[in-house]
């Protein structure tokens, strides 16, 4: 119990059912990495911001999907949003659709973050572009939970030109690898729309994966280090 002392400390607010939820996710035990993937779940995320700025904006929505099997379990999905004491600007629900009055009515931030811990469980995480939704996700976490939010992640935005590179210098945005694989979306920039196109952009390229034996999501993981580490020359944390 030192980790809920030491946040309790730092000013974080928690009920009883709040504190019992979170102490009940820690004992979890942690993903294998190394399993199948045909074998285990995982989690495909979308958010919805203020806006793109990662110091200023702030998290409103998060859309989730299960895989399991190589297979999307559209009846194993997530759609909150968290409540917010104002609503972000008329530019940025013009982006994203969600209007002024559910912003303000949403989940209490302690109990939307504490859901989406308890669907993830301690599942490996995947998104297009992970570096900006694992920092809104995290960020909420340590304002409202005070938790240091360390999932893995694995990156489509990485993978998918690896995988395809022919195709690599033409298409760089989830649209793009959309348009590729004739992917559609019923609602563009909803978070469950946009996590449910970014699953099946994964299972488009599983038979990529397949075909060169990557079979796990550590596999996964290395092959979004090799292509960080020829792009950039340093591995991504």
């Amino acid at each position: 119990m030192n980790w809920l002392a030491r946040l309790l400390g730092q000013g974080v607010q928690l009920d009883s059912l709040q504190k019992a939820r979170l102490e009940a996710w820690h004992a979890l035990p942690g993903a294998n990495l190394k399993r199948p993937l045909s074998e285990g779940r995982f989690v495909v995320v979308d958010v919805e911001s203020s806006g793109l700025d990662l110091n200023k904006d702030y998290l409103i929505a998060i859309g989730a999907i299960a895989v399991h099997g190589n297979k999307i379990d559209y009846a194993d999905g997530l759609d909150i949003v968290l409540q917010q004491k104002q609503a972000s600007g008329k530019d940025n629900i013009l982006i994203h659709g969600i209007g002024g009055e559910v912003q303000c009515s949403g989940v209490p931030p302690a109990d939307a973050l504490l859901t989406l811990l308890e669907y993830l469980g301690k599942d490996p995480l995947l998104a297009f572009h992970v570096a900006f939704d694992s920092t809104m996700i995290s960020k909420a976490m340590r304002q409202f939970l005070g938790l240091r939010f360390q999932h893995p992640w694995a990156d489509l935005a990485y993978l998918a030109p690896e995988l395809c590179p022919d195709a690599a210098r033409s298409h760089r945005s989830l649209d793009d690898w959309m348009r590729y694989f004739s992917i559609g979306n019923f609602a563009r920039h909803s978070a469950l729309a946009d996590a449910i196109s970014t699953a099946e952009l994964l299972l488009a390229l599983h038979p990529l994966m397949v075909g060169r034996h990557f079979d796990t999501f550590h596999d996964l993981q290395g092959i979004e280090q090799d292509r960080r580490m020829r792009t950039f020359g340093l591995p991504y944390a």
